[in-house]
């Protein structure tokens, strides 16, 4: 009966220990603190979070992340890449500590992670087979076509809006990063592949142009009466609240001094790309 009981107060202070983001060695920030390092979950995708030929980790979101905790005395911040798709499962199972990938803050993704303030807004893009040949200036004009087949990356917003505009599941093929999305579109496999703007402006320039273009005009997606925006933001493991206000103290010092656009500038971003104060992570939790 000792030995059940024994066990029973094990476990239950090990799901104590789980709910409040701590191991026996005390709180995530603590550990990053006591080792002088941080690691960060990226997709390789420019220009949010990727990895440079030399290993070195940078991308709006990385580089914001090396601001703040270098502010609170940690200098080394090390990065490891996964599919955009498994980057949730990743910061659950500990892989990383925080996920920097200038991911959107949805509801569904609320519920598996906590996310830090806003960083960073931005629309959408596309990329199309060179010529444009089935005139593709939307996600509207996808759905008006049932022979437009689109690439999109697995686990990425666009999958969302797609569907939300009326496209058929048969007309979705997924990659697991950027450049397989591009290739498909480039060897005809796809008629188009659809991202996040800036993300669409790094690929189009790294892409074989001969083969592909960027869509130019390219309307916005508008879902039940809204224009789509994204949030972007760093999360962190559900109830490692420490590390998340922490975070959030840093991001509003750089918001403060100005240093969050002279970071968002050196990715191609701009001033509209700042978060303007009329959208919070909790409302964004919340569905809006």
């Amino acid at each position: 009966m000792k030995r059940v009981l024994l066990l029973m107060a094990t476990s239950l202070l090990a799901l104590v220990v789980s709910a409040c983001g701590t191991s026996a060695d005390g709180s995530t920030l603590e550990k990053i603190k006591a080792e002088g390092k941080v690691k960060i979950g990226i997709a390789n995708e420019k220009p949010y979070g990727y990895m440079e030929t030399d290993g070195t980790v940078t991308g709006e979101g990385p580089e914001i992340a090396k601001a703040i905790f270098k502010e609170m005395g940690i200098e080394e911040v090390e990065g490891e890449v996964v599919d955009f798709g498994a980057l949730i499962p990743g910061l659950q199972s500990e892989r990383f500590d925080l996920v920097t990938a200038g991911m959107d803050i949805r509801p569904e993704r609320c519920e598996e992670a906590d996310f830090a303030d806003i960083e960073i807004q931005y629309g959408e893009g596309m990329i199309v087979q060179k010529g444009n040949p089935k005139n593709l200036h939307s996600y509207e004009d996808i759905a008006a076509n049932p022979d437009v087949i689109v690439s999109v990356m697995a686990g990425a917003n666009e999958n969302n809006f797609l569907k939300e505009l009326g496209v058929d599941d048969s007309q979705i093929q997924t990659a697991n990063d950027i450049a397989s999305n591009v290739a498909a579109v480039a060897s005809g496999r796809a008629d188009a592949t659809t991202m996040t703007e800036a993300t669409t402006r790094e690929a189009y320039a790294d892409a074989d142009q001969s083969k592909v273009e960027l869509v130019e005009p390219f309307e916005q997606p508008v879902i039940d009466g809204k224009s789509v925006m994204s949030y972007g933001a760093a999360a962190s493991r559900k109830g490692d609240d420490e590390l998340r206000e922490a975070y959030n103290e840093g991001l509003q010092e750089l918001k403060d001094s100005g240093e969050l656009l002279n970071i968002l500038e050196q990715f191609g971003f701009s001033e509209a790309n700042l978060p303007d104060g009329s959208m919070t992570t909790e409302d964004r939790c919340a569905g809006k």
